[in-house]
């Protein structure tokens, strides 16, 4: 074999088992005074590296199919050195078949995200056990954004890393952190997992493959046919709300698909326009399409 060969097969099995995820991390540090700025790049440099370089699955990904993401995190106290408390934004997104476009697939805010980080520190993690709240918090959504990545190409694909993102969950419990707890906000992390392994909301995960593989994938060559799958999802989102109007996972879908939602029905069939209109004034009113 040839020296050229050999680097062509190396670079070849490179890519089929190349990481699953290409996220962006982005701190925002403007509030904390504090003359060492450095070891906010140092955070950027670290998570990302955390997400992006750690196998997650058992499948082979190409290059091409990596779940382009964002973490954007506003840190807004340093109570001592090394201790940090952040809001986050976590967003994934998806590519439409045959078009530029990428969907947003994940759009979460988390408000209670606090931490310890020391620059140059590894960071530690075990699927089995509790080590730290920050690398808690970057797996359990590194399983949520795969989780919503396999439920939009196979419906409930998404359940083995729901199930593993809920392991996280339950090795927290006893970290008192905020965020993992069945008794806090009905936005954290615990109400997030609950929801997407509730059975009676099983439709809106079962929506997240009908809305994007049934619908936005086929859009380009039959829109009103698209627009009708879209309708009948946000039918059983309507149909989850009225038993559970404060679910975060109903929520999340409009924070997610709201401005989305407005360009599939800006046009086609009159009386399906109307349908998507009253629905979506009544369980998503403060945007008020």
């Amino acid at each position: 074999m040839t020296k050229l060969a050999s680097i062509l097969l190396c670079l070849g099995a490179l890519t089929s088992v190349a990481q699953e995820l290409n996220f962006k991390v982005i701190v925002n540090a403007e509030q904390i005074q504090t003359t060492d700025r450095a070891v906010f790049k140092d955070m950027e440099r670290a998570f990302a590296n955390f997400l992006n370089t750690r196998k997650w699955t058992n499948d082979s990904y190409k290059n091409y199919e990596k779940i382009n993401g964002t973490l954007f995190l506003n840190i807004t106290k340093m109570p001592s050195i090394g201790n940090f408390t952040a809001n986050a934004q976590i967003t994934s997104a998806r590519p439409i078949y045959n078009t530029n476009y990428e969907s947003v697939l994940f759009n979460f805010a988390d408000r209670e995200w606090e931490f310890e980080y020391i620059e140059s520190l590894p960071l530690e993690y075990n699927d089995n056990t509790y080590i730290n709240n920050l690398t808690s918090m970057l797996a359990f959504y590194a399983y949520i954004v795969l989780g919503m990545d396999y439920d939009s190409f196979s419906e409930l694909g998404g359940t083995p890393y729901f199930q593993r993102a809920l392991t996280v969950v339950n090795n927290a419990q006893s970290s008192n952190r905020p965020g993992w707890q069945a008794l806090g906000s009905n936005r954290n992390r615990y109400a997030l997992i609950e929801n997407l392994n509730n059975p009676q909301m099983v439709e809106l995960r079962k929506n997240t493959y009908r809305y994007h593989r049934q619908a936005l994938d086929s859009f380009d060559k039959t829109p009103d046919q698209s627009r009708q799958v879209v309708l009948d999802a946000l039918k059983n989102v309507k149909t989850v709300w009225t038993i559970y109007p404060n679910a975060i996972f109903v929520i999340s879908f409009f924070d997610t698909k709201s401005t989305e939602l407005v360009n599939i029905f800006s046009d086609g069939n009159l009386n399906v326009r109307r349908e998507a209109y009253d629905i979506l004034n009544t369980l998503d009113p403060k945007r008020n399409i």
